[in-house]
């Protein structure tokens, strides 16, 4: 029998290779939870990525999935009766994604294909002329938008390959008597599925960041061509709505999520959002702010964060107030080195690099957001994100950018406003560092916020009744009063009220 204390922890990309965001949000769980045994499946790049966190005892084992680098399994494609029934699955996997009009289910393909990634055969599988043509034959039926733009066969080699290195977790097996638990949709969610669906292991789904969306702004600028972009954003969605028709729970980390994952296809019922907390312990009041203005800002130097407009607007405040200062902290991941550089050049280009400060990654974090007068967040897209909370802890005020759950977090103890819209940005710091009653009176609002409604504690007791419950034996655990009344929390909240309505954003 389960008992809810052995648990599969799926993450893509995050946890335990990088810090920020949603690793420090495992890692959160994971220590907070020391009577439950983890078991941490990351999918990577290489395989050969370091382990940045150090793992508690109750992490009783580690493994990476590397989803390039060399094939995995057996190197030999299956062939007669094997190879006629991988066609067929094949066949009808790509045309669940590629035709809306065909009868094929995605879920029942992909639970075919996984057995065959089981048995260490897909990869190979996936790489075979036949395969291959299976693909043209459908990229090139009539009645498809896609034959519009004749697919070649070089479009057909580079979604093949994407597809098969998207797929190799599917072949990662979990152990049968545990809660499989994937933060974040899509690939993080595929031996989530195959176990969920091959082994009856209960699936549990957290979405910070949604997924969906960050893929389709990442190809808005990738160099592929039309039909691959189209190819893999079909893959893509239909693993997206078959992970939350999937999952038996699914925890978003704010109402913006859930409004994506219902009209992904997730059942209403099924769906128990968990705000992300923070200890206020850790991160206690900042004390006085520094001498001269200082706006701050705190994550991972990426273009998702949108520094750019970051740096558009700070020009525009240091027009007004020349004094002003802006210090970034954060490390700038593998592969974001020519992001920092033009981001450098940009800050030469208006004028403003006398006045800014890459200073790297902090160990203590807190030190980031007493440095400044406000604290910036300018990001496309969040979750519900660490650095709001975590500078609403230190008492500081906030100036960020209405994606994810930022408005449910800021509520009105800070200002939000559009994002790529620097002038606005500006204008909300300038309103703020010009009035220092309202600023202060904000920060102290702020971190009472935090204490009502965002604590760690808080967030860590929802989880472990989740596993207990998804285990079967939710009678071991008794969630105390604040947890019940957080649950409802959503129900009774007028921006959830408002939201629920209102069909913007999509």
């Amino acid at each position: 029998m389960r008992t809810g204390r052995h648990v599969t922890m799926l993450t893509e990309g995050t946890y335990p290779h990088v810090h920020g965001g949603v690793s420090t949000w495992c890692d959160q769980l994971v220590k907070g939870m020391p009577e439950v045994d983890f078991h941490i499946v990351s999918l990577t790049g290489t395989g050969r990525e370091p382990v940045t966190w150090e793992l508690p005892p109750n992490v009783y084992r580690h493994t990476s999935v590397p989803t390039w680098g060399p094939r995995p399994g057996r190197s030999r494609a299956p062939y007669g009766r094997a190879r006629r029934r991988f066609a067929d699955s094949y066949e009808r996997f790509l045309l669940s994604f590629l035709d809306p009009g065909a009868p094929c289910d995605f879920g029942e393909a992909l639970d075919e294909l996984a057995e065959l990634a089981r048995d260490g055969r897909l990869s190979a599988a996936l790489r075979t002329e036949w395969a291959l043509r299976s693909l043209m034959w459908i990229w090139t039926m009539p009645h498809l938008q896609i034959s519009a733009a004749r697919p070649t066969v070089h479009d057909a080699l580079t979604a093949t390959d994407l597809l098969e290195h998207a797929l190799r977790p599917l072949g990662v097996r979990i152990p049968e008597d545990c809660v499989a638990h994937a933060v974040s949709s899509g690939l993080a969610t595929l031996p989530a599925l195959a176990a969920r669906r091959l082994d009856g292991v209960p699936f549990l789904l957290t979405e910070h960041g949604i997924y969906l969306r960050e893929r389709y702004l990442g190809y808005r600028s990738d160099a592929q061509r039309w039909p691959v972009k189209a190819f893999m954003l079909g893959f893509y969605r239909e693993l997206n709505s078959h992970g939350y028709r999937t999952a038996d729970l699914i925890t978003p980390c704010n109402q913006y999520n859930r409004r994506w994952e219902e009209r992904g296809g997730a059942d209403a019922d099924k769906i128990r959002t968990v705000y992300n907390g923070v200890d206020p312990h850790a991160f206690p009041h900042a004390g006085p702010e520094p001498e001269l203005p200082t706006l701050t800002w705190c994550g991972r130097v990426d273009p998702i964060k949108d520094l750019e407009t970051l740096l558009r607007a700070y020009a525009m405040v240091r027009a007004e107030l020349p004094e002003t200062r802006l210090r970034l902290f954060g490390p700038v991941p593998p592969g974001g080195e020519a992001y920092r550089t033009g981001l450098e050049k940009l800050a030469a280009e208006l004028g403003v690099s006398d006045g800014l400060t890459f200073e790297g990654r902090i160990s203590e974090v807190r030190r980031a957001y007493a440095a400044g007068h406000l604290v910036m967040l300018s990001s496309i897209s969040e979750g519900f994100p660490f650095s709001v909370i975590e500078a609403m802890s230190c008492g500081r005020t906030t100036v960020s950018t209405d994606v994810g759950g930022v408005r449910e977090a800021v509520g009105d103890t800070g200002l939000v406003v559009p994002p790529r819209e620097p002038e606005k940005m500006a204008a909300a710091a300038l309103t703020l560092l010009r009035d220092d009653e309202r600023r202060l009176e904000l920060g102290e609002l702020a971190r009472q916020r935090v204490i009502d409604r965002f604590t760690l504690r808080r967030s860590v007791d929802h989880f472990r009744t989740i596993y207990q419950e998804l285990a079967g034996s939710a009678e071991a655990y008794q969630p105390t009063l604040e947890t019940v009344a957080d649950w409802t929390l959503e129900l009774r909240d007028p921006w959830y009220e408002k939201v629920a309505t209102d069909g913007a954003d999509w």
